[in-house]
Order: structure tokens, then C-alpha cells, then sequence
């Protein structure tokens, strides 16, 4: 059985959320989704939970962190190439994302990042793997 992965975030505005993501090209699992939560879809075996706060401290007695401030998890996602890795990017910033740095280019692997609405980082990333070096 192959695993599959569901990364859970914190949202302030769960409608604004989807919004966002929903311009970056993703779709929901209506059947995961309602007024606390949102199951977007990455792939058949990745999925994002966006959770209400107030919904998502049910699931733990620790402090949230305000992804603004401090960051406690990096989400990366593979790209085709390059320019879905910018188009993505593109696409995050006319929806009301920021650009938390400038993109990386080391041949082999190109990445840039974007930060949602509530302040956590997707970094994005291209990979070819026909470039990569013997040993990093």
C-alpha cells in the first residue's frame, strides 16, 4: 500500500484560503471539506488540510505559532520546471501571497518560494535530475 500524506495549516480565513490556493490552480475534496476544514488536493496522495484555528487547536495543547513571525515547517512541492515553478510563484503573488526571497538557481535544481495568506512558506522546486552531480 502506497502511503499518502496530509499536511495540516492552521488558517485564519478559511473562504480567503481557498480563494488563494483555488488561483494556484488546486481543487478540494468536497467530501473532507466544510466550514473548519478544506482538503486540497496536490495529488492522489498528497493532501492539505486547512484547518480553522480555533478548529485546529482541537488537535493539540501546543501554542499555534504565528507563521508571520516564526516559521516551524517548510512545505516543498515539486515542479515539472522551471517555469511552473515561476508561474506558481506568479500566481501566489497576484493572489495576495508574498515573495519571502529571491529564487535559487544551482543548475541542476531551481527552486523559489511563496508565503500564503496566513504567513506559512511554499517553497517550490525544479529538479533535473540529468544535472545533478555524481555527489552533493
Amino acid at each position: 500500500m502506497s502511503r499518502q500524506i496530509f499536511v495540516n495549516l492552521p488558517v485564519r480565513d478559511l473562504p480567503r484560503t481557498k480563494e488563494f490556493f483555488a488561483a494556484l490552480g488546486f481543487e478540494y475534496n468536497a467530501q473532507f471539506t466544510n466550514e473548519q476544514a478544506a482538503c486540497m488536493v496536490v495529488s492522489n496522495d498528497i493532501y492539505v488540510m486547512l484547518l480553522v484555528e480555533e478548529f485546529f487547536k482541537t488537535f493539540t495543547a501546543k501554542k499555534l505559532v504565528d507563521a508571520h513571525s516564526a516559521t516551524e515547517v517548510l512545505v516543498c512541492l515539486s515542479c515539472d520546471s522551471r517555469s511552473e515553478v515561476d508561474a506558481l510563484v506568479a500566481k501566489a503573488v497576484a493572489a495576495g501571497g508574498k515573495i519571502p526571497r529571491p529564487p535559487q538557481d544551482y543548475g541542476f535544481m531551481y527552486g523559489h518560494a511563496f508565503e500564503d495568506l496566513d504567513g506559512h512558506i511554499w517553497e517550490l522546486a525544479y529538479m533535473d535530475m540529468s544535472q545533478v552531480p555524481p555527489q552533493l
